[in-house]
Order: C-alpha cells, then sequence, then structure tokens
C-alpha cells in the first residue's frame, strides 16, 4: 500500500534525498538518485518489511507492502525519520534574522533534519564514522550489516540487534568489520548497554541517556550531542566541539562556539544543519 506523507511546506526533498544517500549503508538501505527513491527493511511484528520513500515535487510518499495497522505504525516512524512535522515557520521566526544562518535559511527554508529510525542503528553508525571519511563509515556499517544482519526482502537486512553484537564480542566485530580495538570495544560496549536497557529513543530521559552514553568508552560529547540531534529528535542539540561549525564561526574555542550559539537558542540544531548543509555543497 502506498500512504501520502504530508508535510508542511516548504519542504526540500532534493536536500533530505541527498543526505539519505550521502549516509545509505550497502545491504541495509538503497537510494535511487535518478527515480528519487529510498528503500529500507522495517521490522514488525510479522517480520521483516520492505519501504519505500519516494521524494517528489510535492509531498513524499512511502509504499510498504503490509497490513494496514502495521503500515501506520511504520509511517509514524518515517514522519519522525524524516522530520516532517516541523514548521518551517517557526524555525523561520527564531534562526531568519541571523546575519550567518538566515541567509542559508533563506535559500533552503524547506531543510530539515534527517534522525535515525532506530537509536541504536544511528549510535553505532555515529561511532563507526568516528575520525573516518564518510565513504569508510558507510563501508564499515555494511560489513557489520552483512556479518551481522537479519536478511529480509529485497536483497536487503536489518540491522543487527543489540544483543546479537552483544553475544558477538568485541574480537569478531573487530575481525569481521575491520576496525581498530578501542572502535570494537566501543561498538561492544554499547551494544551491551543497550542489550541491557539503555534505549536511545526520543521518548526517553534525554539526559539519563546523555550520561550514559558518555559512560562509555570511546563515546564524547561530540558524538552524544549529534546523536542528541538525529537519534533524541533535540532540536536545541548543539555539538560545540563540532570543526565545521567552528571554521563556519571563524572562532577556535568552544566557549567562543557556544557564546555565538546563545542566540540560535531553542533550535540551535536547525542552525548547525544549515551550515553543515552549505559547507557540504560548497564542497
Amino acid at each position: 500500500m502506498e500512504v501520502a506523507l504530508e508535510v508542511r511546506s516548504p519542504y526540500d526533498a532534493c536536500a533530505a534525498l541527498a543526505a539519505l544517500a550521502a549516509h545509505a549503508v550497502p545491504g541495509l538501505e538503497t537510494t535511487d538518485l535518478d527515480a528519487g527513491t529510498h528503500t529500507r527493511l522495517f521490522a514488525t511484528s510479522s517480520g521483516p518489511a520492505a519501504g519505500t520513500v519516494r521524494f517528489g515535487p510535492g509531498a513524499p510518499s512511502l509504499a510498504v507492502e503490509t497490513d494496514p495497522a502495521t503500515a501506520a505504525v511504520i509511517t509514524t516512524a518515517v514522519r519522525r525519520w524524516l522530520d516532517l512535522d516541523t514548521d518551517p515557520e517557526t524555525v523561520r521566526v527564531v534562526l531568519g534574522q541571523d546575519p550567518l544562518v538566515g541567509p542559508l535559511l533563506a535559500a533552503r527554508p524547506g531543510l530539515r533534519i534527517p534522525g535515525y529510525l532506530d537509536g541504536f542503528e544511528g549510535a553505532v553508525c555515529t561511532v563507526l564514522g568516528q575520525q573516518v571519511s564518510l565513504a569508510a563509515a558507510r563501508t564499515f556499517a555494511g560489513r557489520l550489516v552483512s556479518a551481522f544482519g537479519s536478511p529480509g526482502p529485497a536483497g536487503l537486512h536489518l540491522f543487527p540487534a543489540p544483543s546479537t553484537l552483544a553475544g558477538a564480542g568485541a574480537e569478531r566485530i573487530q575481525q569481521e568489520v575491520g576496525l581498530t580495538g578501542a572502535r570494537s570495544l566501543t561498538v561492544h560496549a554499547l551494544a551491551v548497554a543497550c542489550a541491557d536497557d539503555l534505549a536511545i529513543d526520543p521518548e526517553g530521559d534525554h539526559a539519563g541517556i546523555r550520561r550514559r552514553l558518555l559512560a562509555l568508552p570511546g563515546i564524547g560529547p561530540w558524538t552524544v550531542d549529534y546523536l542528541a540531534m538525529r537519534a533524541l529528535g533535540d532540536r536545541d542539540a548543539y555539538p560545540e566541539g563540532d570543526l565545521v561549525l567552528k571554521r563556519a564561526l571563524g572562532v577556535r574555542s568552544v566557549q567562543e562556539v557556544r557564546a555565538h550559539g546563545e542566540a540560535w537558542r531553542p533550535l540551535r540544531a536547525y542552525a548547525v544543519f544549515q551550515l553543515w548543509t552549505a559547507a557540504a555543497y560548497m564542497a
């Protein structure tokens, strides 16, 4: 069945599709830029279901082969994933007059912050991307999915469950994915925590989730702020140590970044994503 995904205009479908394509993990999802589609699996009570989001000139749509009740659950998850319920006018009111972000917002008024369908998936992929290129991060994540994911329709896999990676152990994760020993330990520690009771979920206690993530080996403030932005849906999340952000602001210290961000509250994450997008398009 196909479901129209209503969205408050303006909506920058091209930027959304480009972001999904840039981060698409081999074996987990596929993006067809020419067709304007992104396909991946969704975990349901009756097994994995393949779903395709189509980005057209108007509102996007979701095609998924499942029963109406399950489709409704998936639709809700997709709306959060693609940040479809944001009111662009609210963002414009807060950020539109800013001398740095305002012109970017005027050029891309419909830019949204793509999230993650699953917080654990997002956290692992973020850890895999630490201190490496985006291409290398996708390669590592693809190896992880191939070795530990669950196969499903459309030749794709579900992302491995926390219990699966926790049971595999750090050494096997390192062997299968090709990570450093330290990075493998971080992935394993994250899996153990999430297999226990750590839920990286927008509905959870954000402060508590942040504390528990920071307590894990190899996870620092930037990673936690990034996950707050994309996995927890915190629209005031602010990775103040980010190098791209420092360059955009023309400053060197975290204190200067923090002070500048006060003018962007309570939507600092949208300001950051505008700056990141501008940097990516100018690269």
